[in-house]
């Protein structure tokens, strides 16, 4: 008698679990092509973009000495972290929208623990040899080959983390000025320190912990299930058609154990859902080469959702999906609109707090200001700057000033005012600071103005 299908996709949920090494099986097949397709993707991106030049400087830089962003023709400051918050939020909600549609695909192919973890493997069988040799050579004692193709795997892969860390930090020091200083070892503290972290890093999640990281380590893979539906499409196991296993009364299911061979995370997907799976769908690709071979139908373990497996009508609507795909679109309105309302422009107004108010020799109040004056486009400006708020409120000396390009300029101005412009105590002022010839760049910050 078949298993109920609701008990097969019930999932396991375990704390840890302590196995040996994984060795798994090479495959090929569709899912396997996508997955280094991702791999090459990805790390043409984040290996060639540090290198790409925009206006005579790095195209791609996160400037932490200077507090700037650089994206291509986009300078991003400090004062743009909204912009920031709304892109992680699309992140989320996107990675939300995935999860919800087709369960852990990200893990499966562009998460970079399985990029590197794949990238680190790749190189263990290209001098290790397959998961039989591999094991073999595990279970063997210490030997000059054992001991070269050891050395020569772990060689690479330490080349491999090295450069995957020089590369993260030619993120944030320039990598033309990076690997000059590398190649001397004439590193500030900073560099040195996240260069040796992140090498480790990469060698470490990479080579040693793998599908422990994938099952133990991240938060992911214990709340996924919560964005999980009766129509979320994982990879599934169809237990209907290939129960019970021949030998034991004619499914389709050979039982020859492929799917477990060639698991990164080395589960059962006959099991039924479990939390480590991250759907990378190399066990599809392996059970659909046997079925091929022995002549029945691909698809014993596909793509399907619990309804599916269950053979029930399919759902018109799905209003998690909805709510991803709304909140999608809100949050890139609203990025798009804060992104075209952004000010090169910000004003941060001090006012003297040493000296409430001081009377000048014509009888008017005067109170002194310290202008904060952000230039946060790309070339030098001038800035005009007048006040307002108050009968007769003016501005003595200057009102010009000169903005250096992407700088912070501090100037100290007076403002004076009749003793009779307003009430006794502090009333509010505003300074209006726009760049010379650009009313569009026109900023007003308020402040208080105090009369004796």
């Amino acid at each position: 008698m078949n298993k109920p299908v609701s008990k097969v996709r019930e999932a396991r949920l375990e704390l840890y679990r302590k196995k040996g090494k994984i060795h798994a099986r090479e495959v090929r097949g569709r899912f396997n092509t996508i997955r280094w397709a991702m791999v090459w993707l990805t790390q043409i991106i984040f290996y060639g973009a540090c290198w790409l030049q925009w206006g005579g400087r790095q195209a791609i830089l996160i400037d932490i000495p200077h507090e700037k962003f650089y994206l291509f023709g986009l300078v991003l400051w400090p004062q743009d972290a909204l912009l920031g918050a709304i892109a992680l939020i699309l992140a989320a909600t996107g990675l939300f929208l995935v999860t919800a549609v087709a369960g852990r695909l990200f893990c499966g192919f562009a998460c970079p623990q399985t990029v590197y973890t794949s990238i680190f493997m790749w190189v263990e069988t290209r001098v290790e040899g397959d998961h039989l040799a591999r094991l073999k050579l595990d279970q063997s004692p210490s030997s000059p080959r054992k001991l070269a193709l050891r050395g020569t795997k772990h060689a690479l892969w330490g080349l491999i983390a090295a450069w995957t860390a020089i590369s993260f930090v030619g993120y944030f020091t320039p990598i033309r000025e990076l690997l000059p200083a590398v190649a001397s070892w004439n590193l500030g503290p900073w560099e040195a320190f996240w260069l040796i972290f992140y090498a480790l890093f990469t060698y470490v999640q990479a080579g040693f912990a793998r599908e422990a990281v994938c099952q133990h380590m991240c938060p992911y893979s214990r709340f996924q299930g919560v964005m999980f539906d009766s129509t979320t499409r994982t990879v599934s196991y169809d237990v209907a058609r290939g129960e019970p296993r021949k030998g034991q009364g004619g499914g389709d299911c050979i039982d020859c154990g492929i799917c477990v061979q060639v698991c990164p995370v080395g589960i059962d997907i006959r099991d039924g859902f479990q939390y480590p799976c991250i759907n990378c769908g190399l066990c599809v690709d392996a059970c659909d080469e046997v079925m091929i071979r022995v002549a029945k139908p691909v698809g014993l373990i596909r793509f399907a959702s619990e309804q599916e497996l269950a053979g029930a009508p399919r759902r018109s609507g799905r209003p998690r999906l909805a709510v991803y795909a709304g909140l999608i679109g809100v949050f890139v309105a609203l990025g798009a609109w804060t992104l075209t309302q952004r000010s090169l422009l910000r004003v941060d107004v001090l006012r003297d707090r040493g000296s409430l108010s001081r009377e000048t020799a014509d009888g008017r109040i005067e109170n002194a200001y310290t202008l904060k004056l952000i230039n946060m486009a790309e070339q030098a400006r001038d800035f005009e700057v007048a006040v307002s708020g108050l009968p007769g409120i003016e501005l003595l000396g200057t009102q010009r000033f000169a903005g250096e390009a992407g700088s912070i300029r501090e100037v100290r101005v007076t403002v004076v005012a009749p003793p009779d412009a307003g009430k006794f105590g502090a009333s509010p002022i505003a300074f209006v600071v726009q760049a010379a010839g650009d009313p569009a760049s026109r900023v007003t910050e308020k402040s208080t103005f105090v009369l004796p």
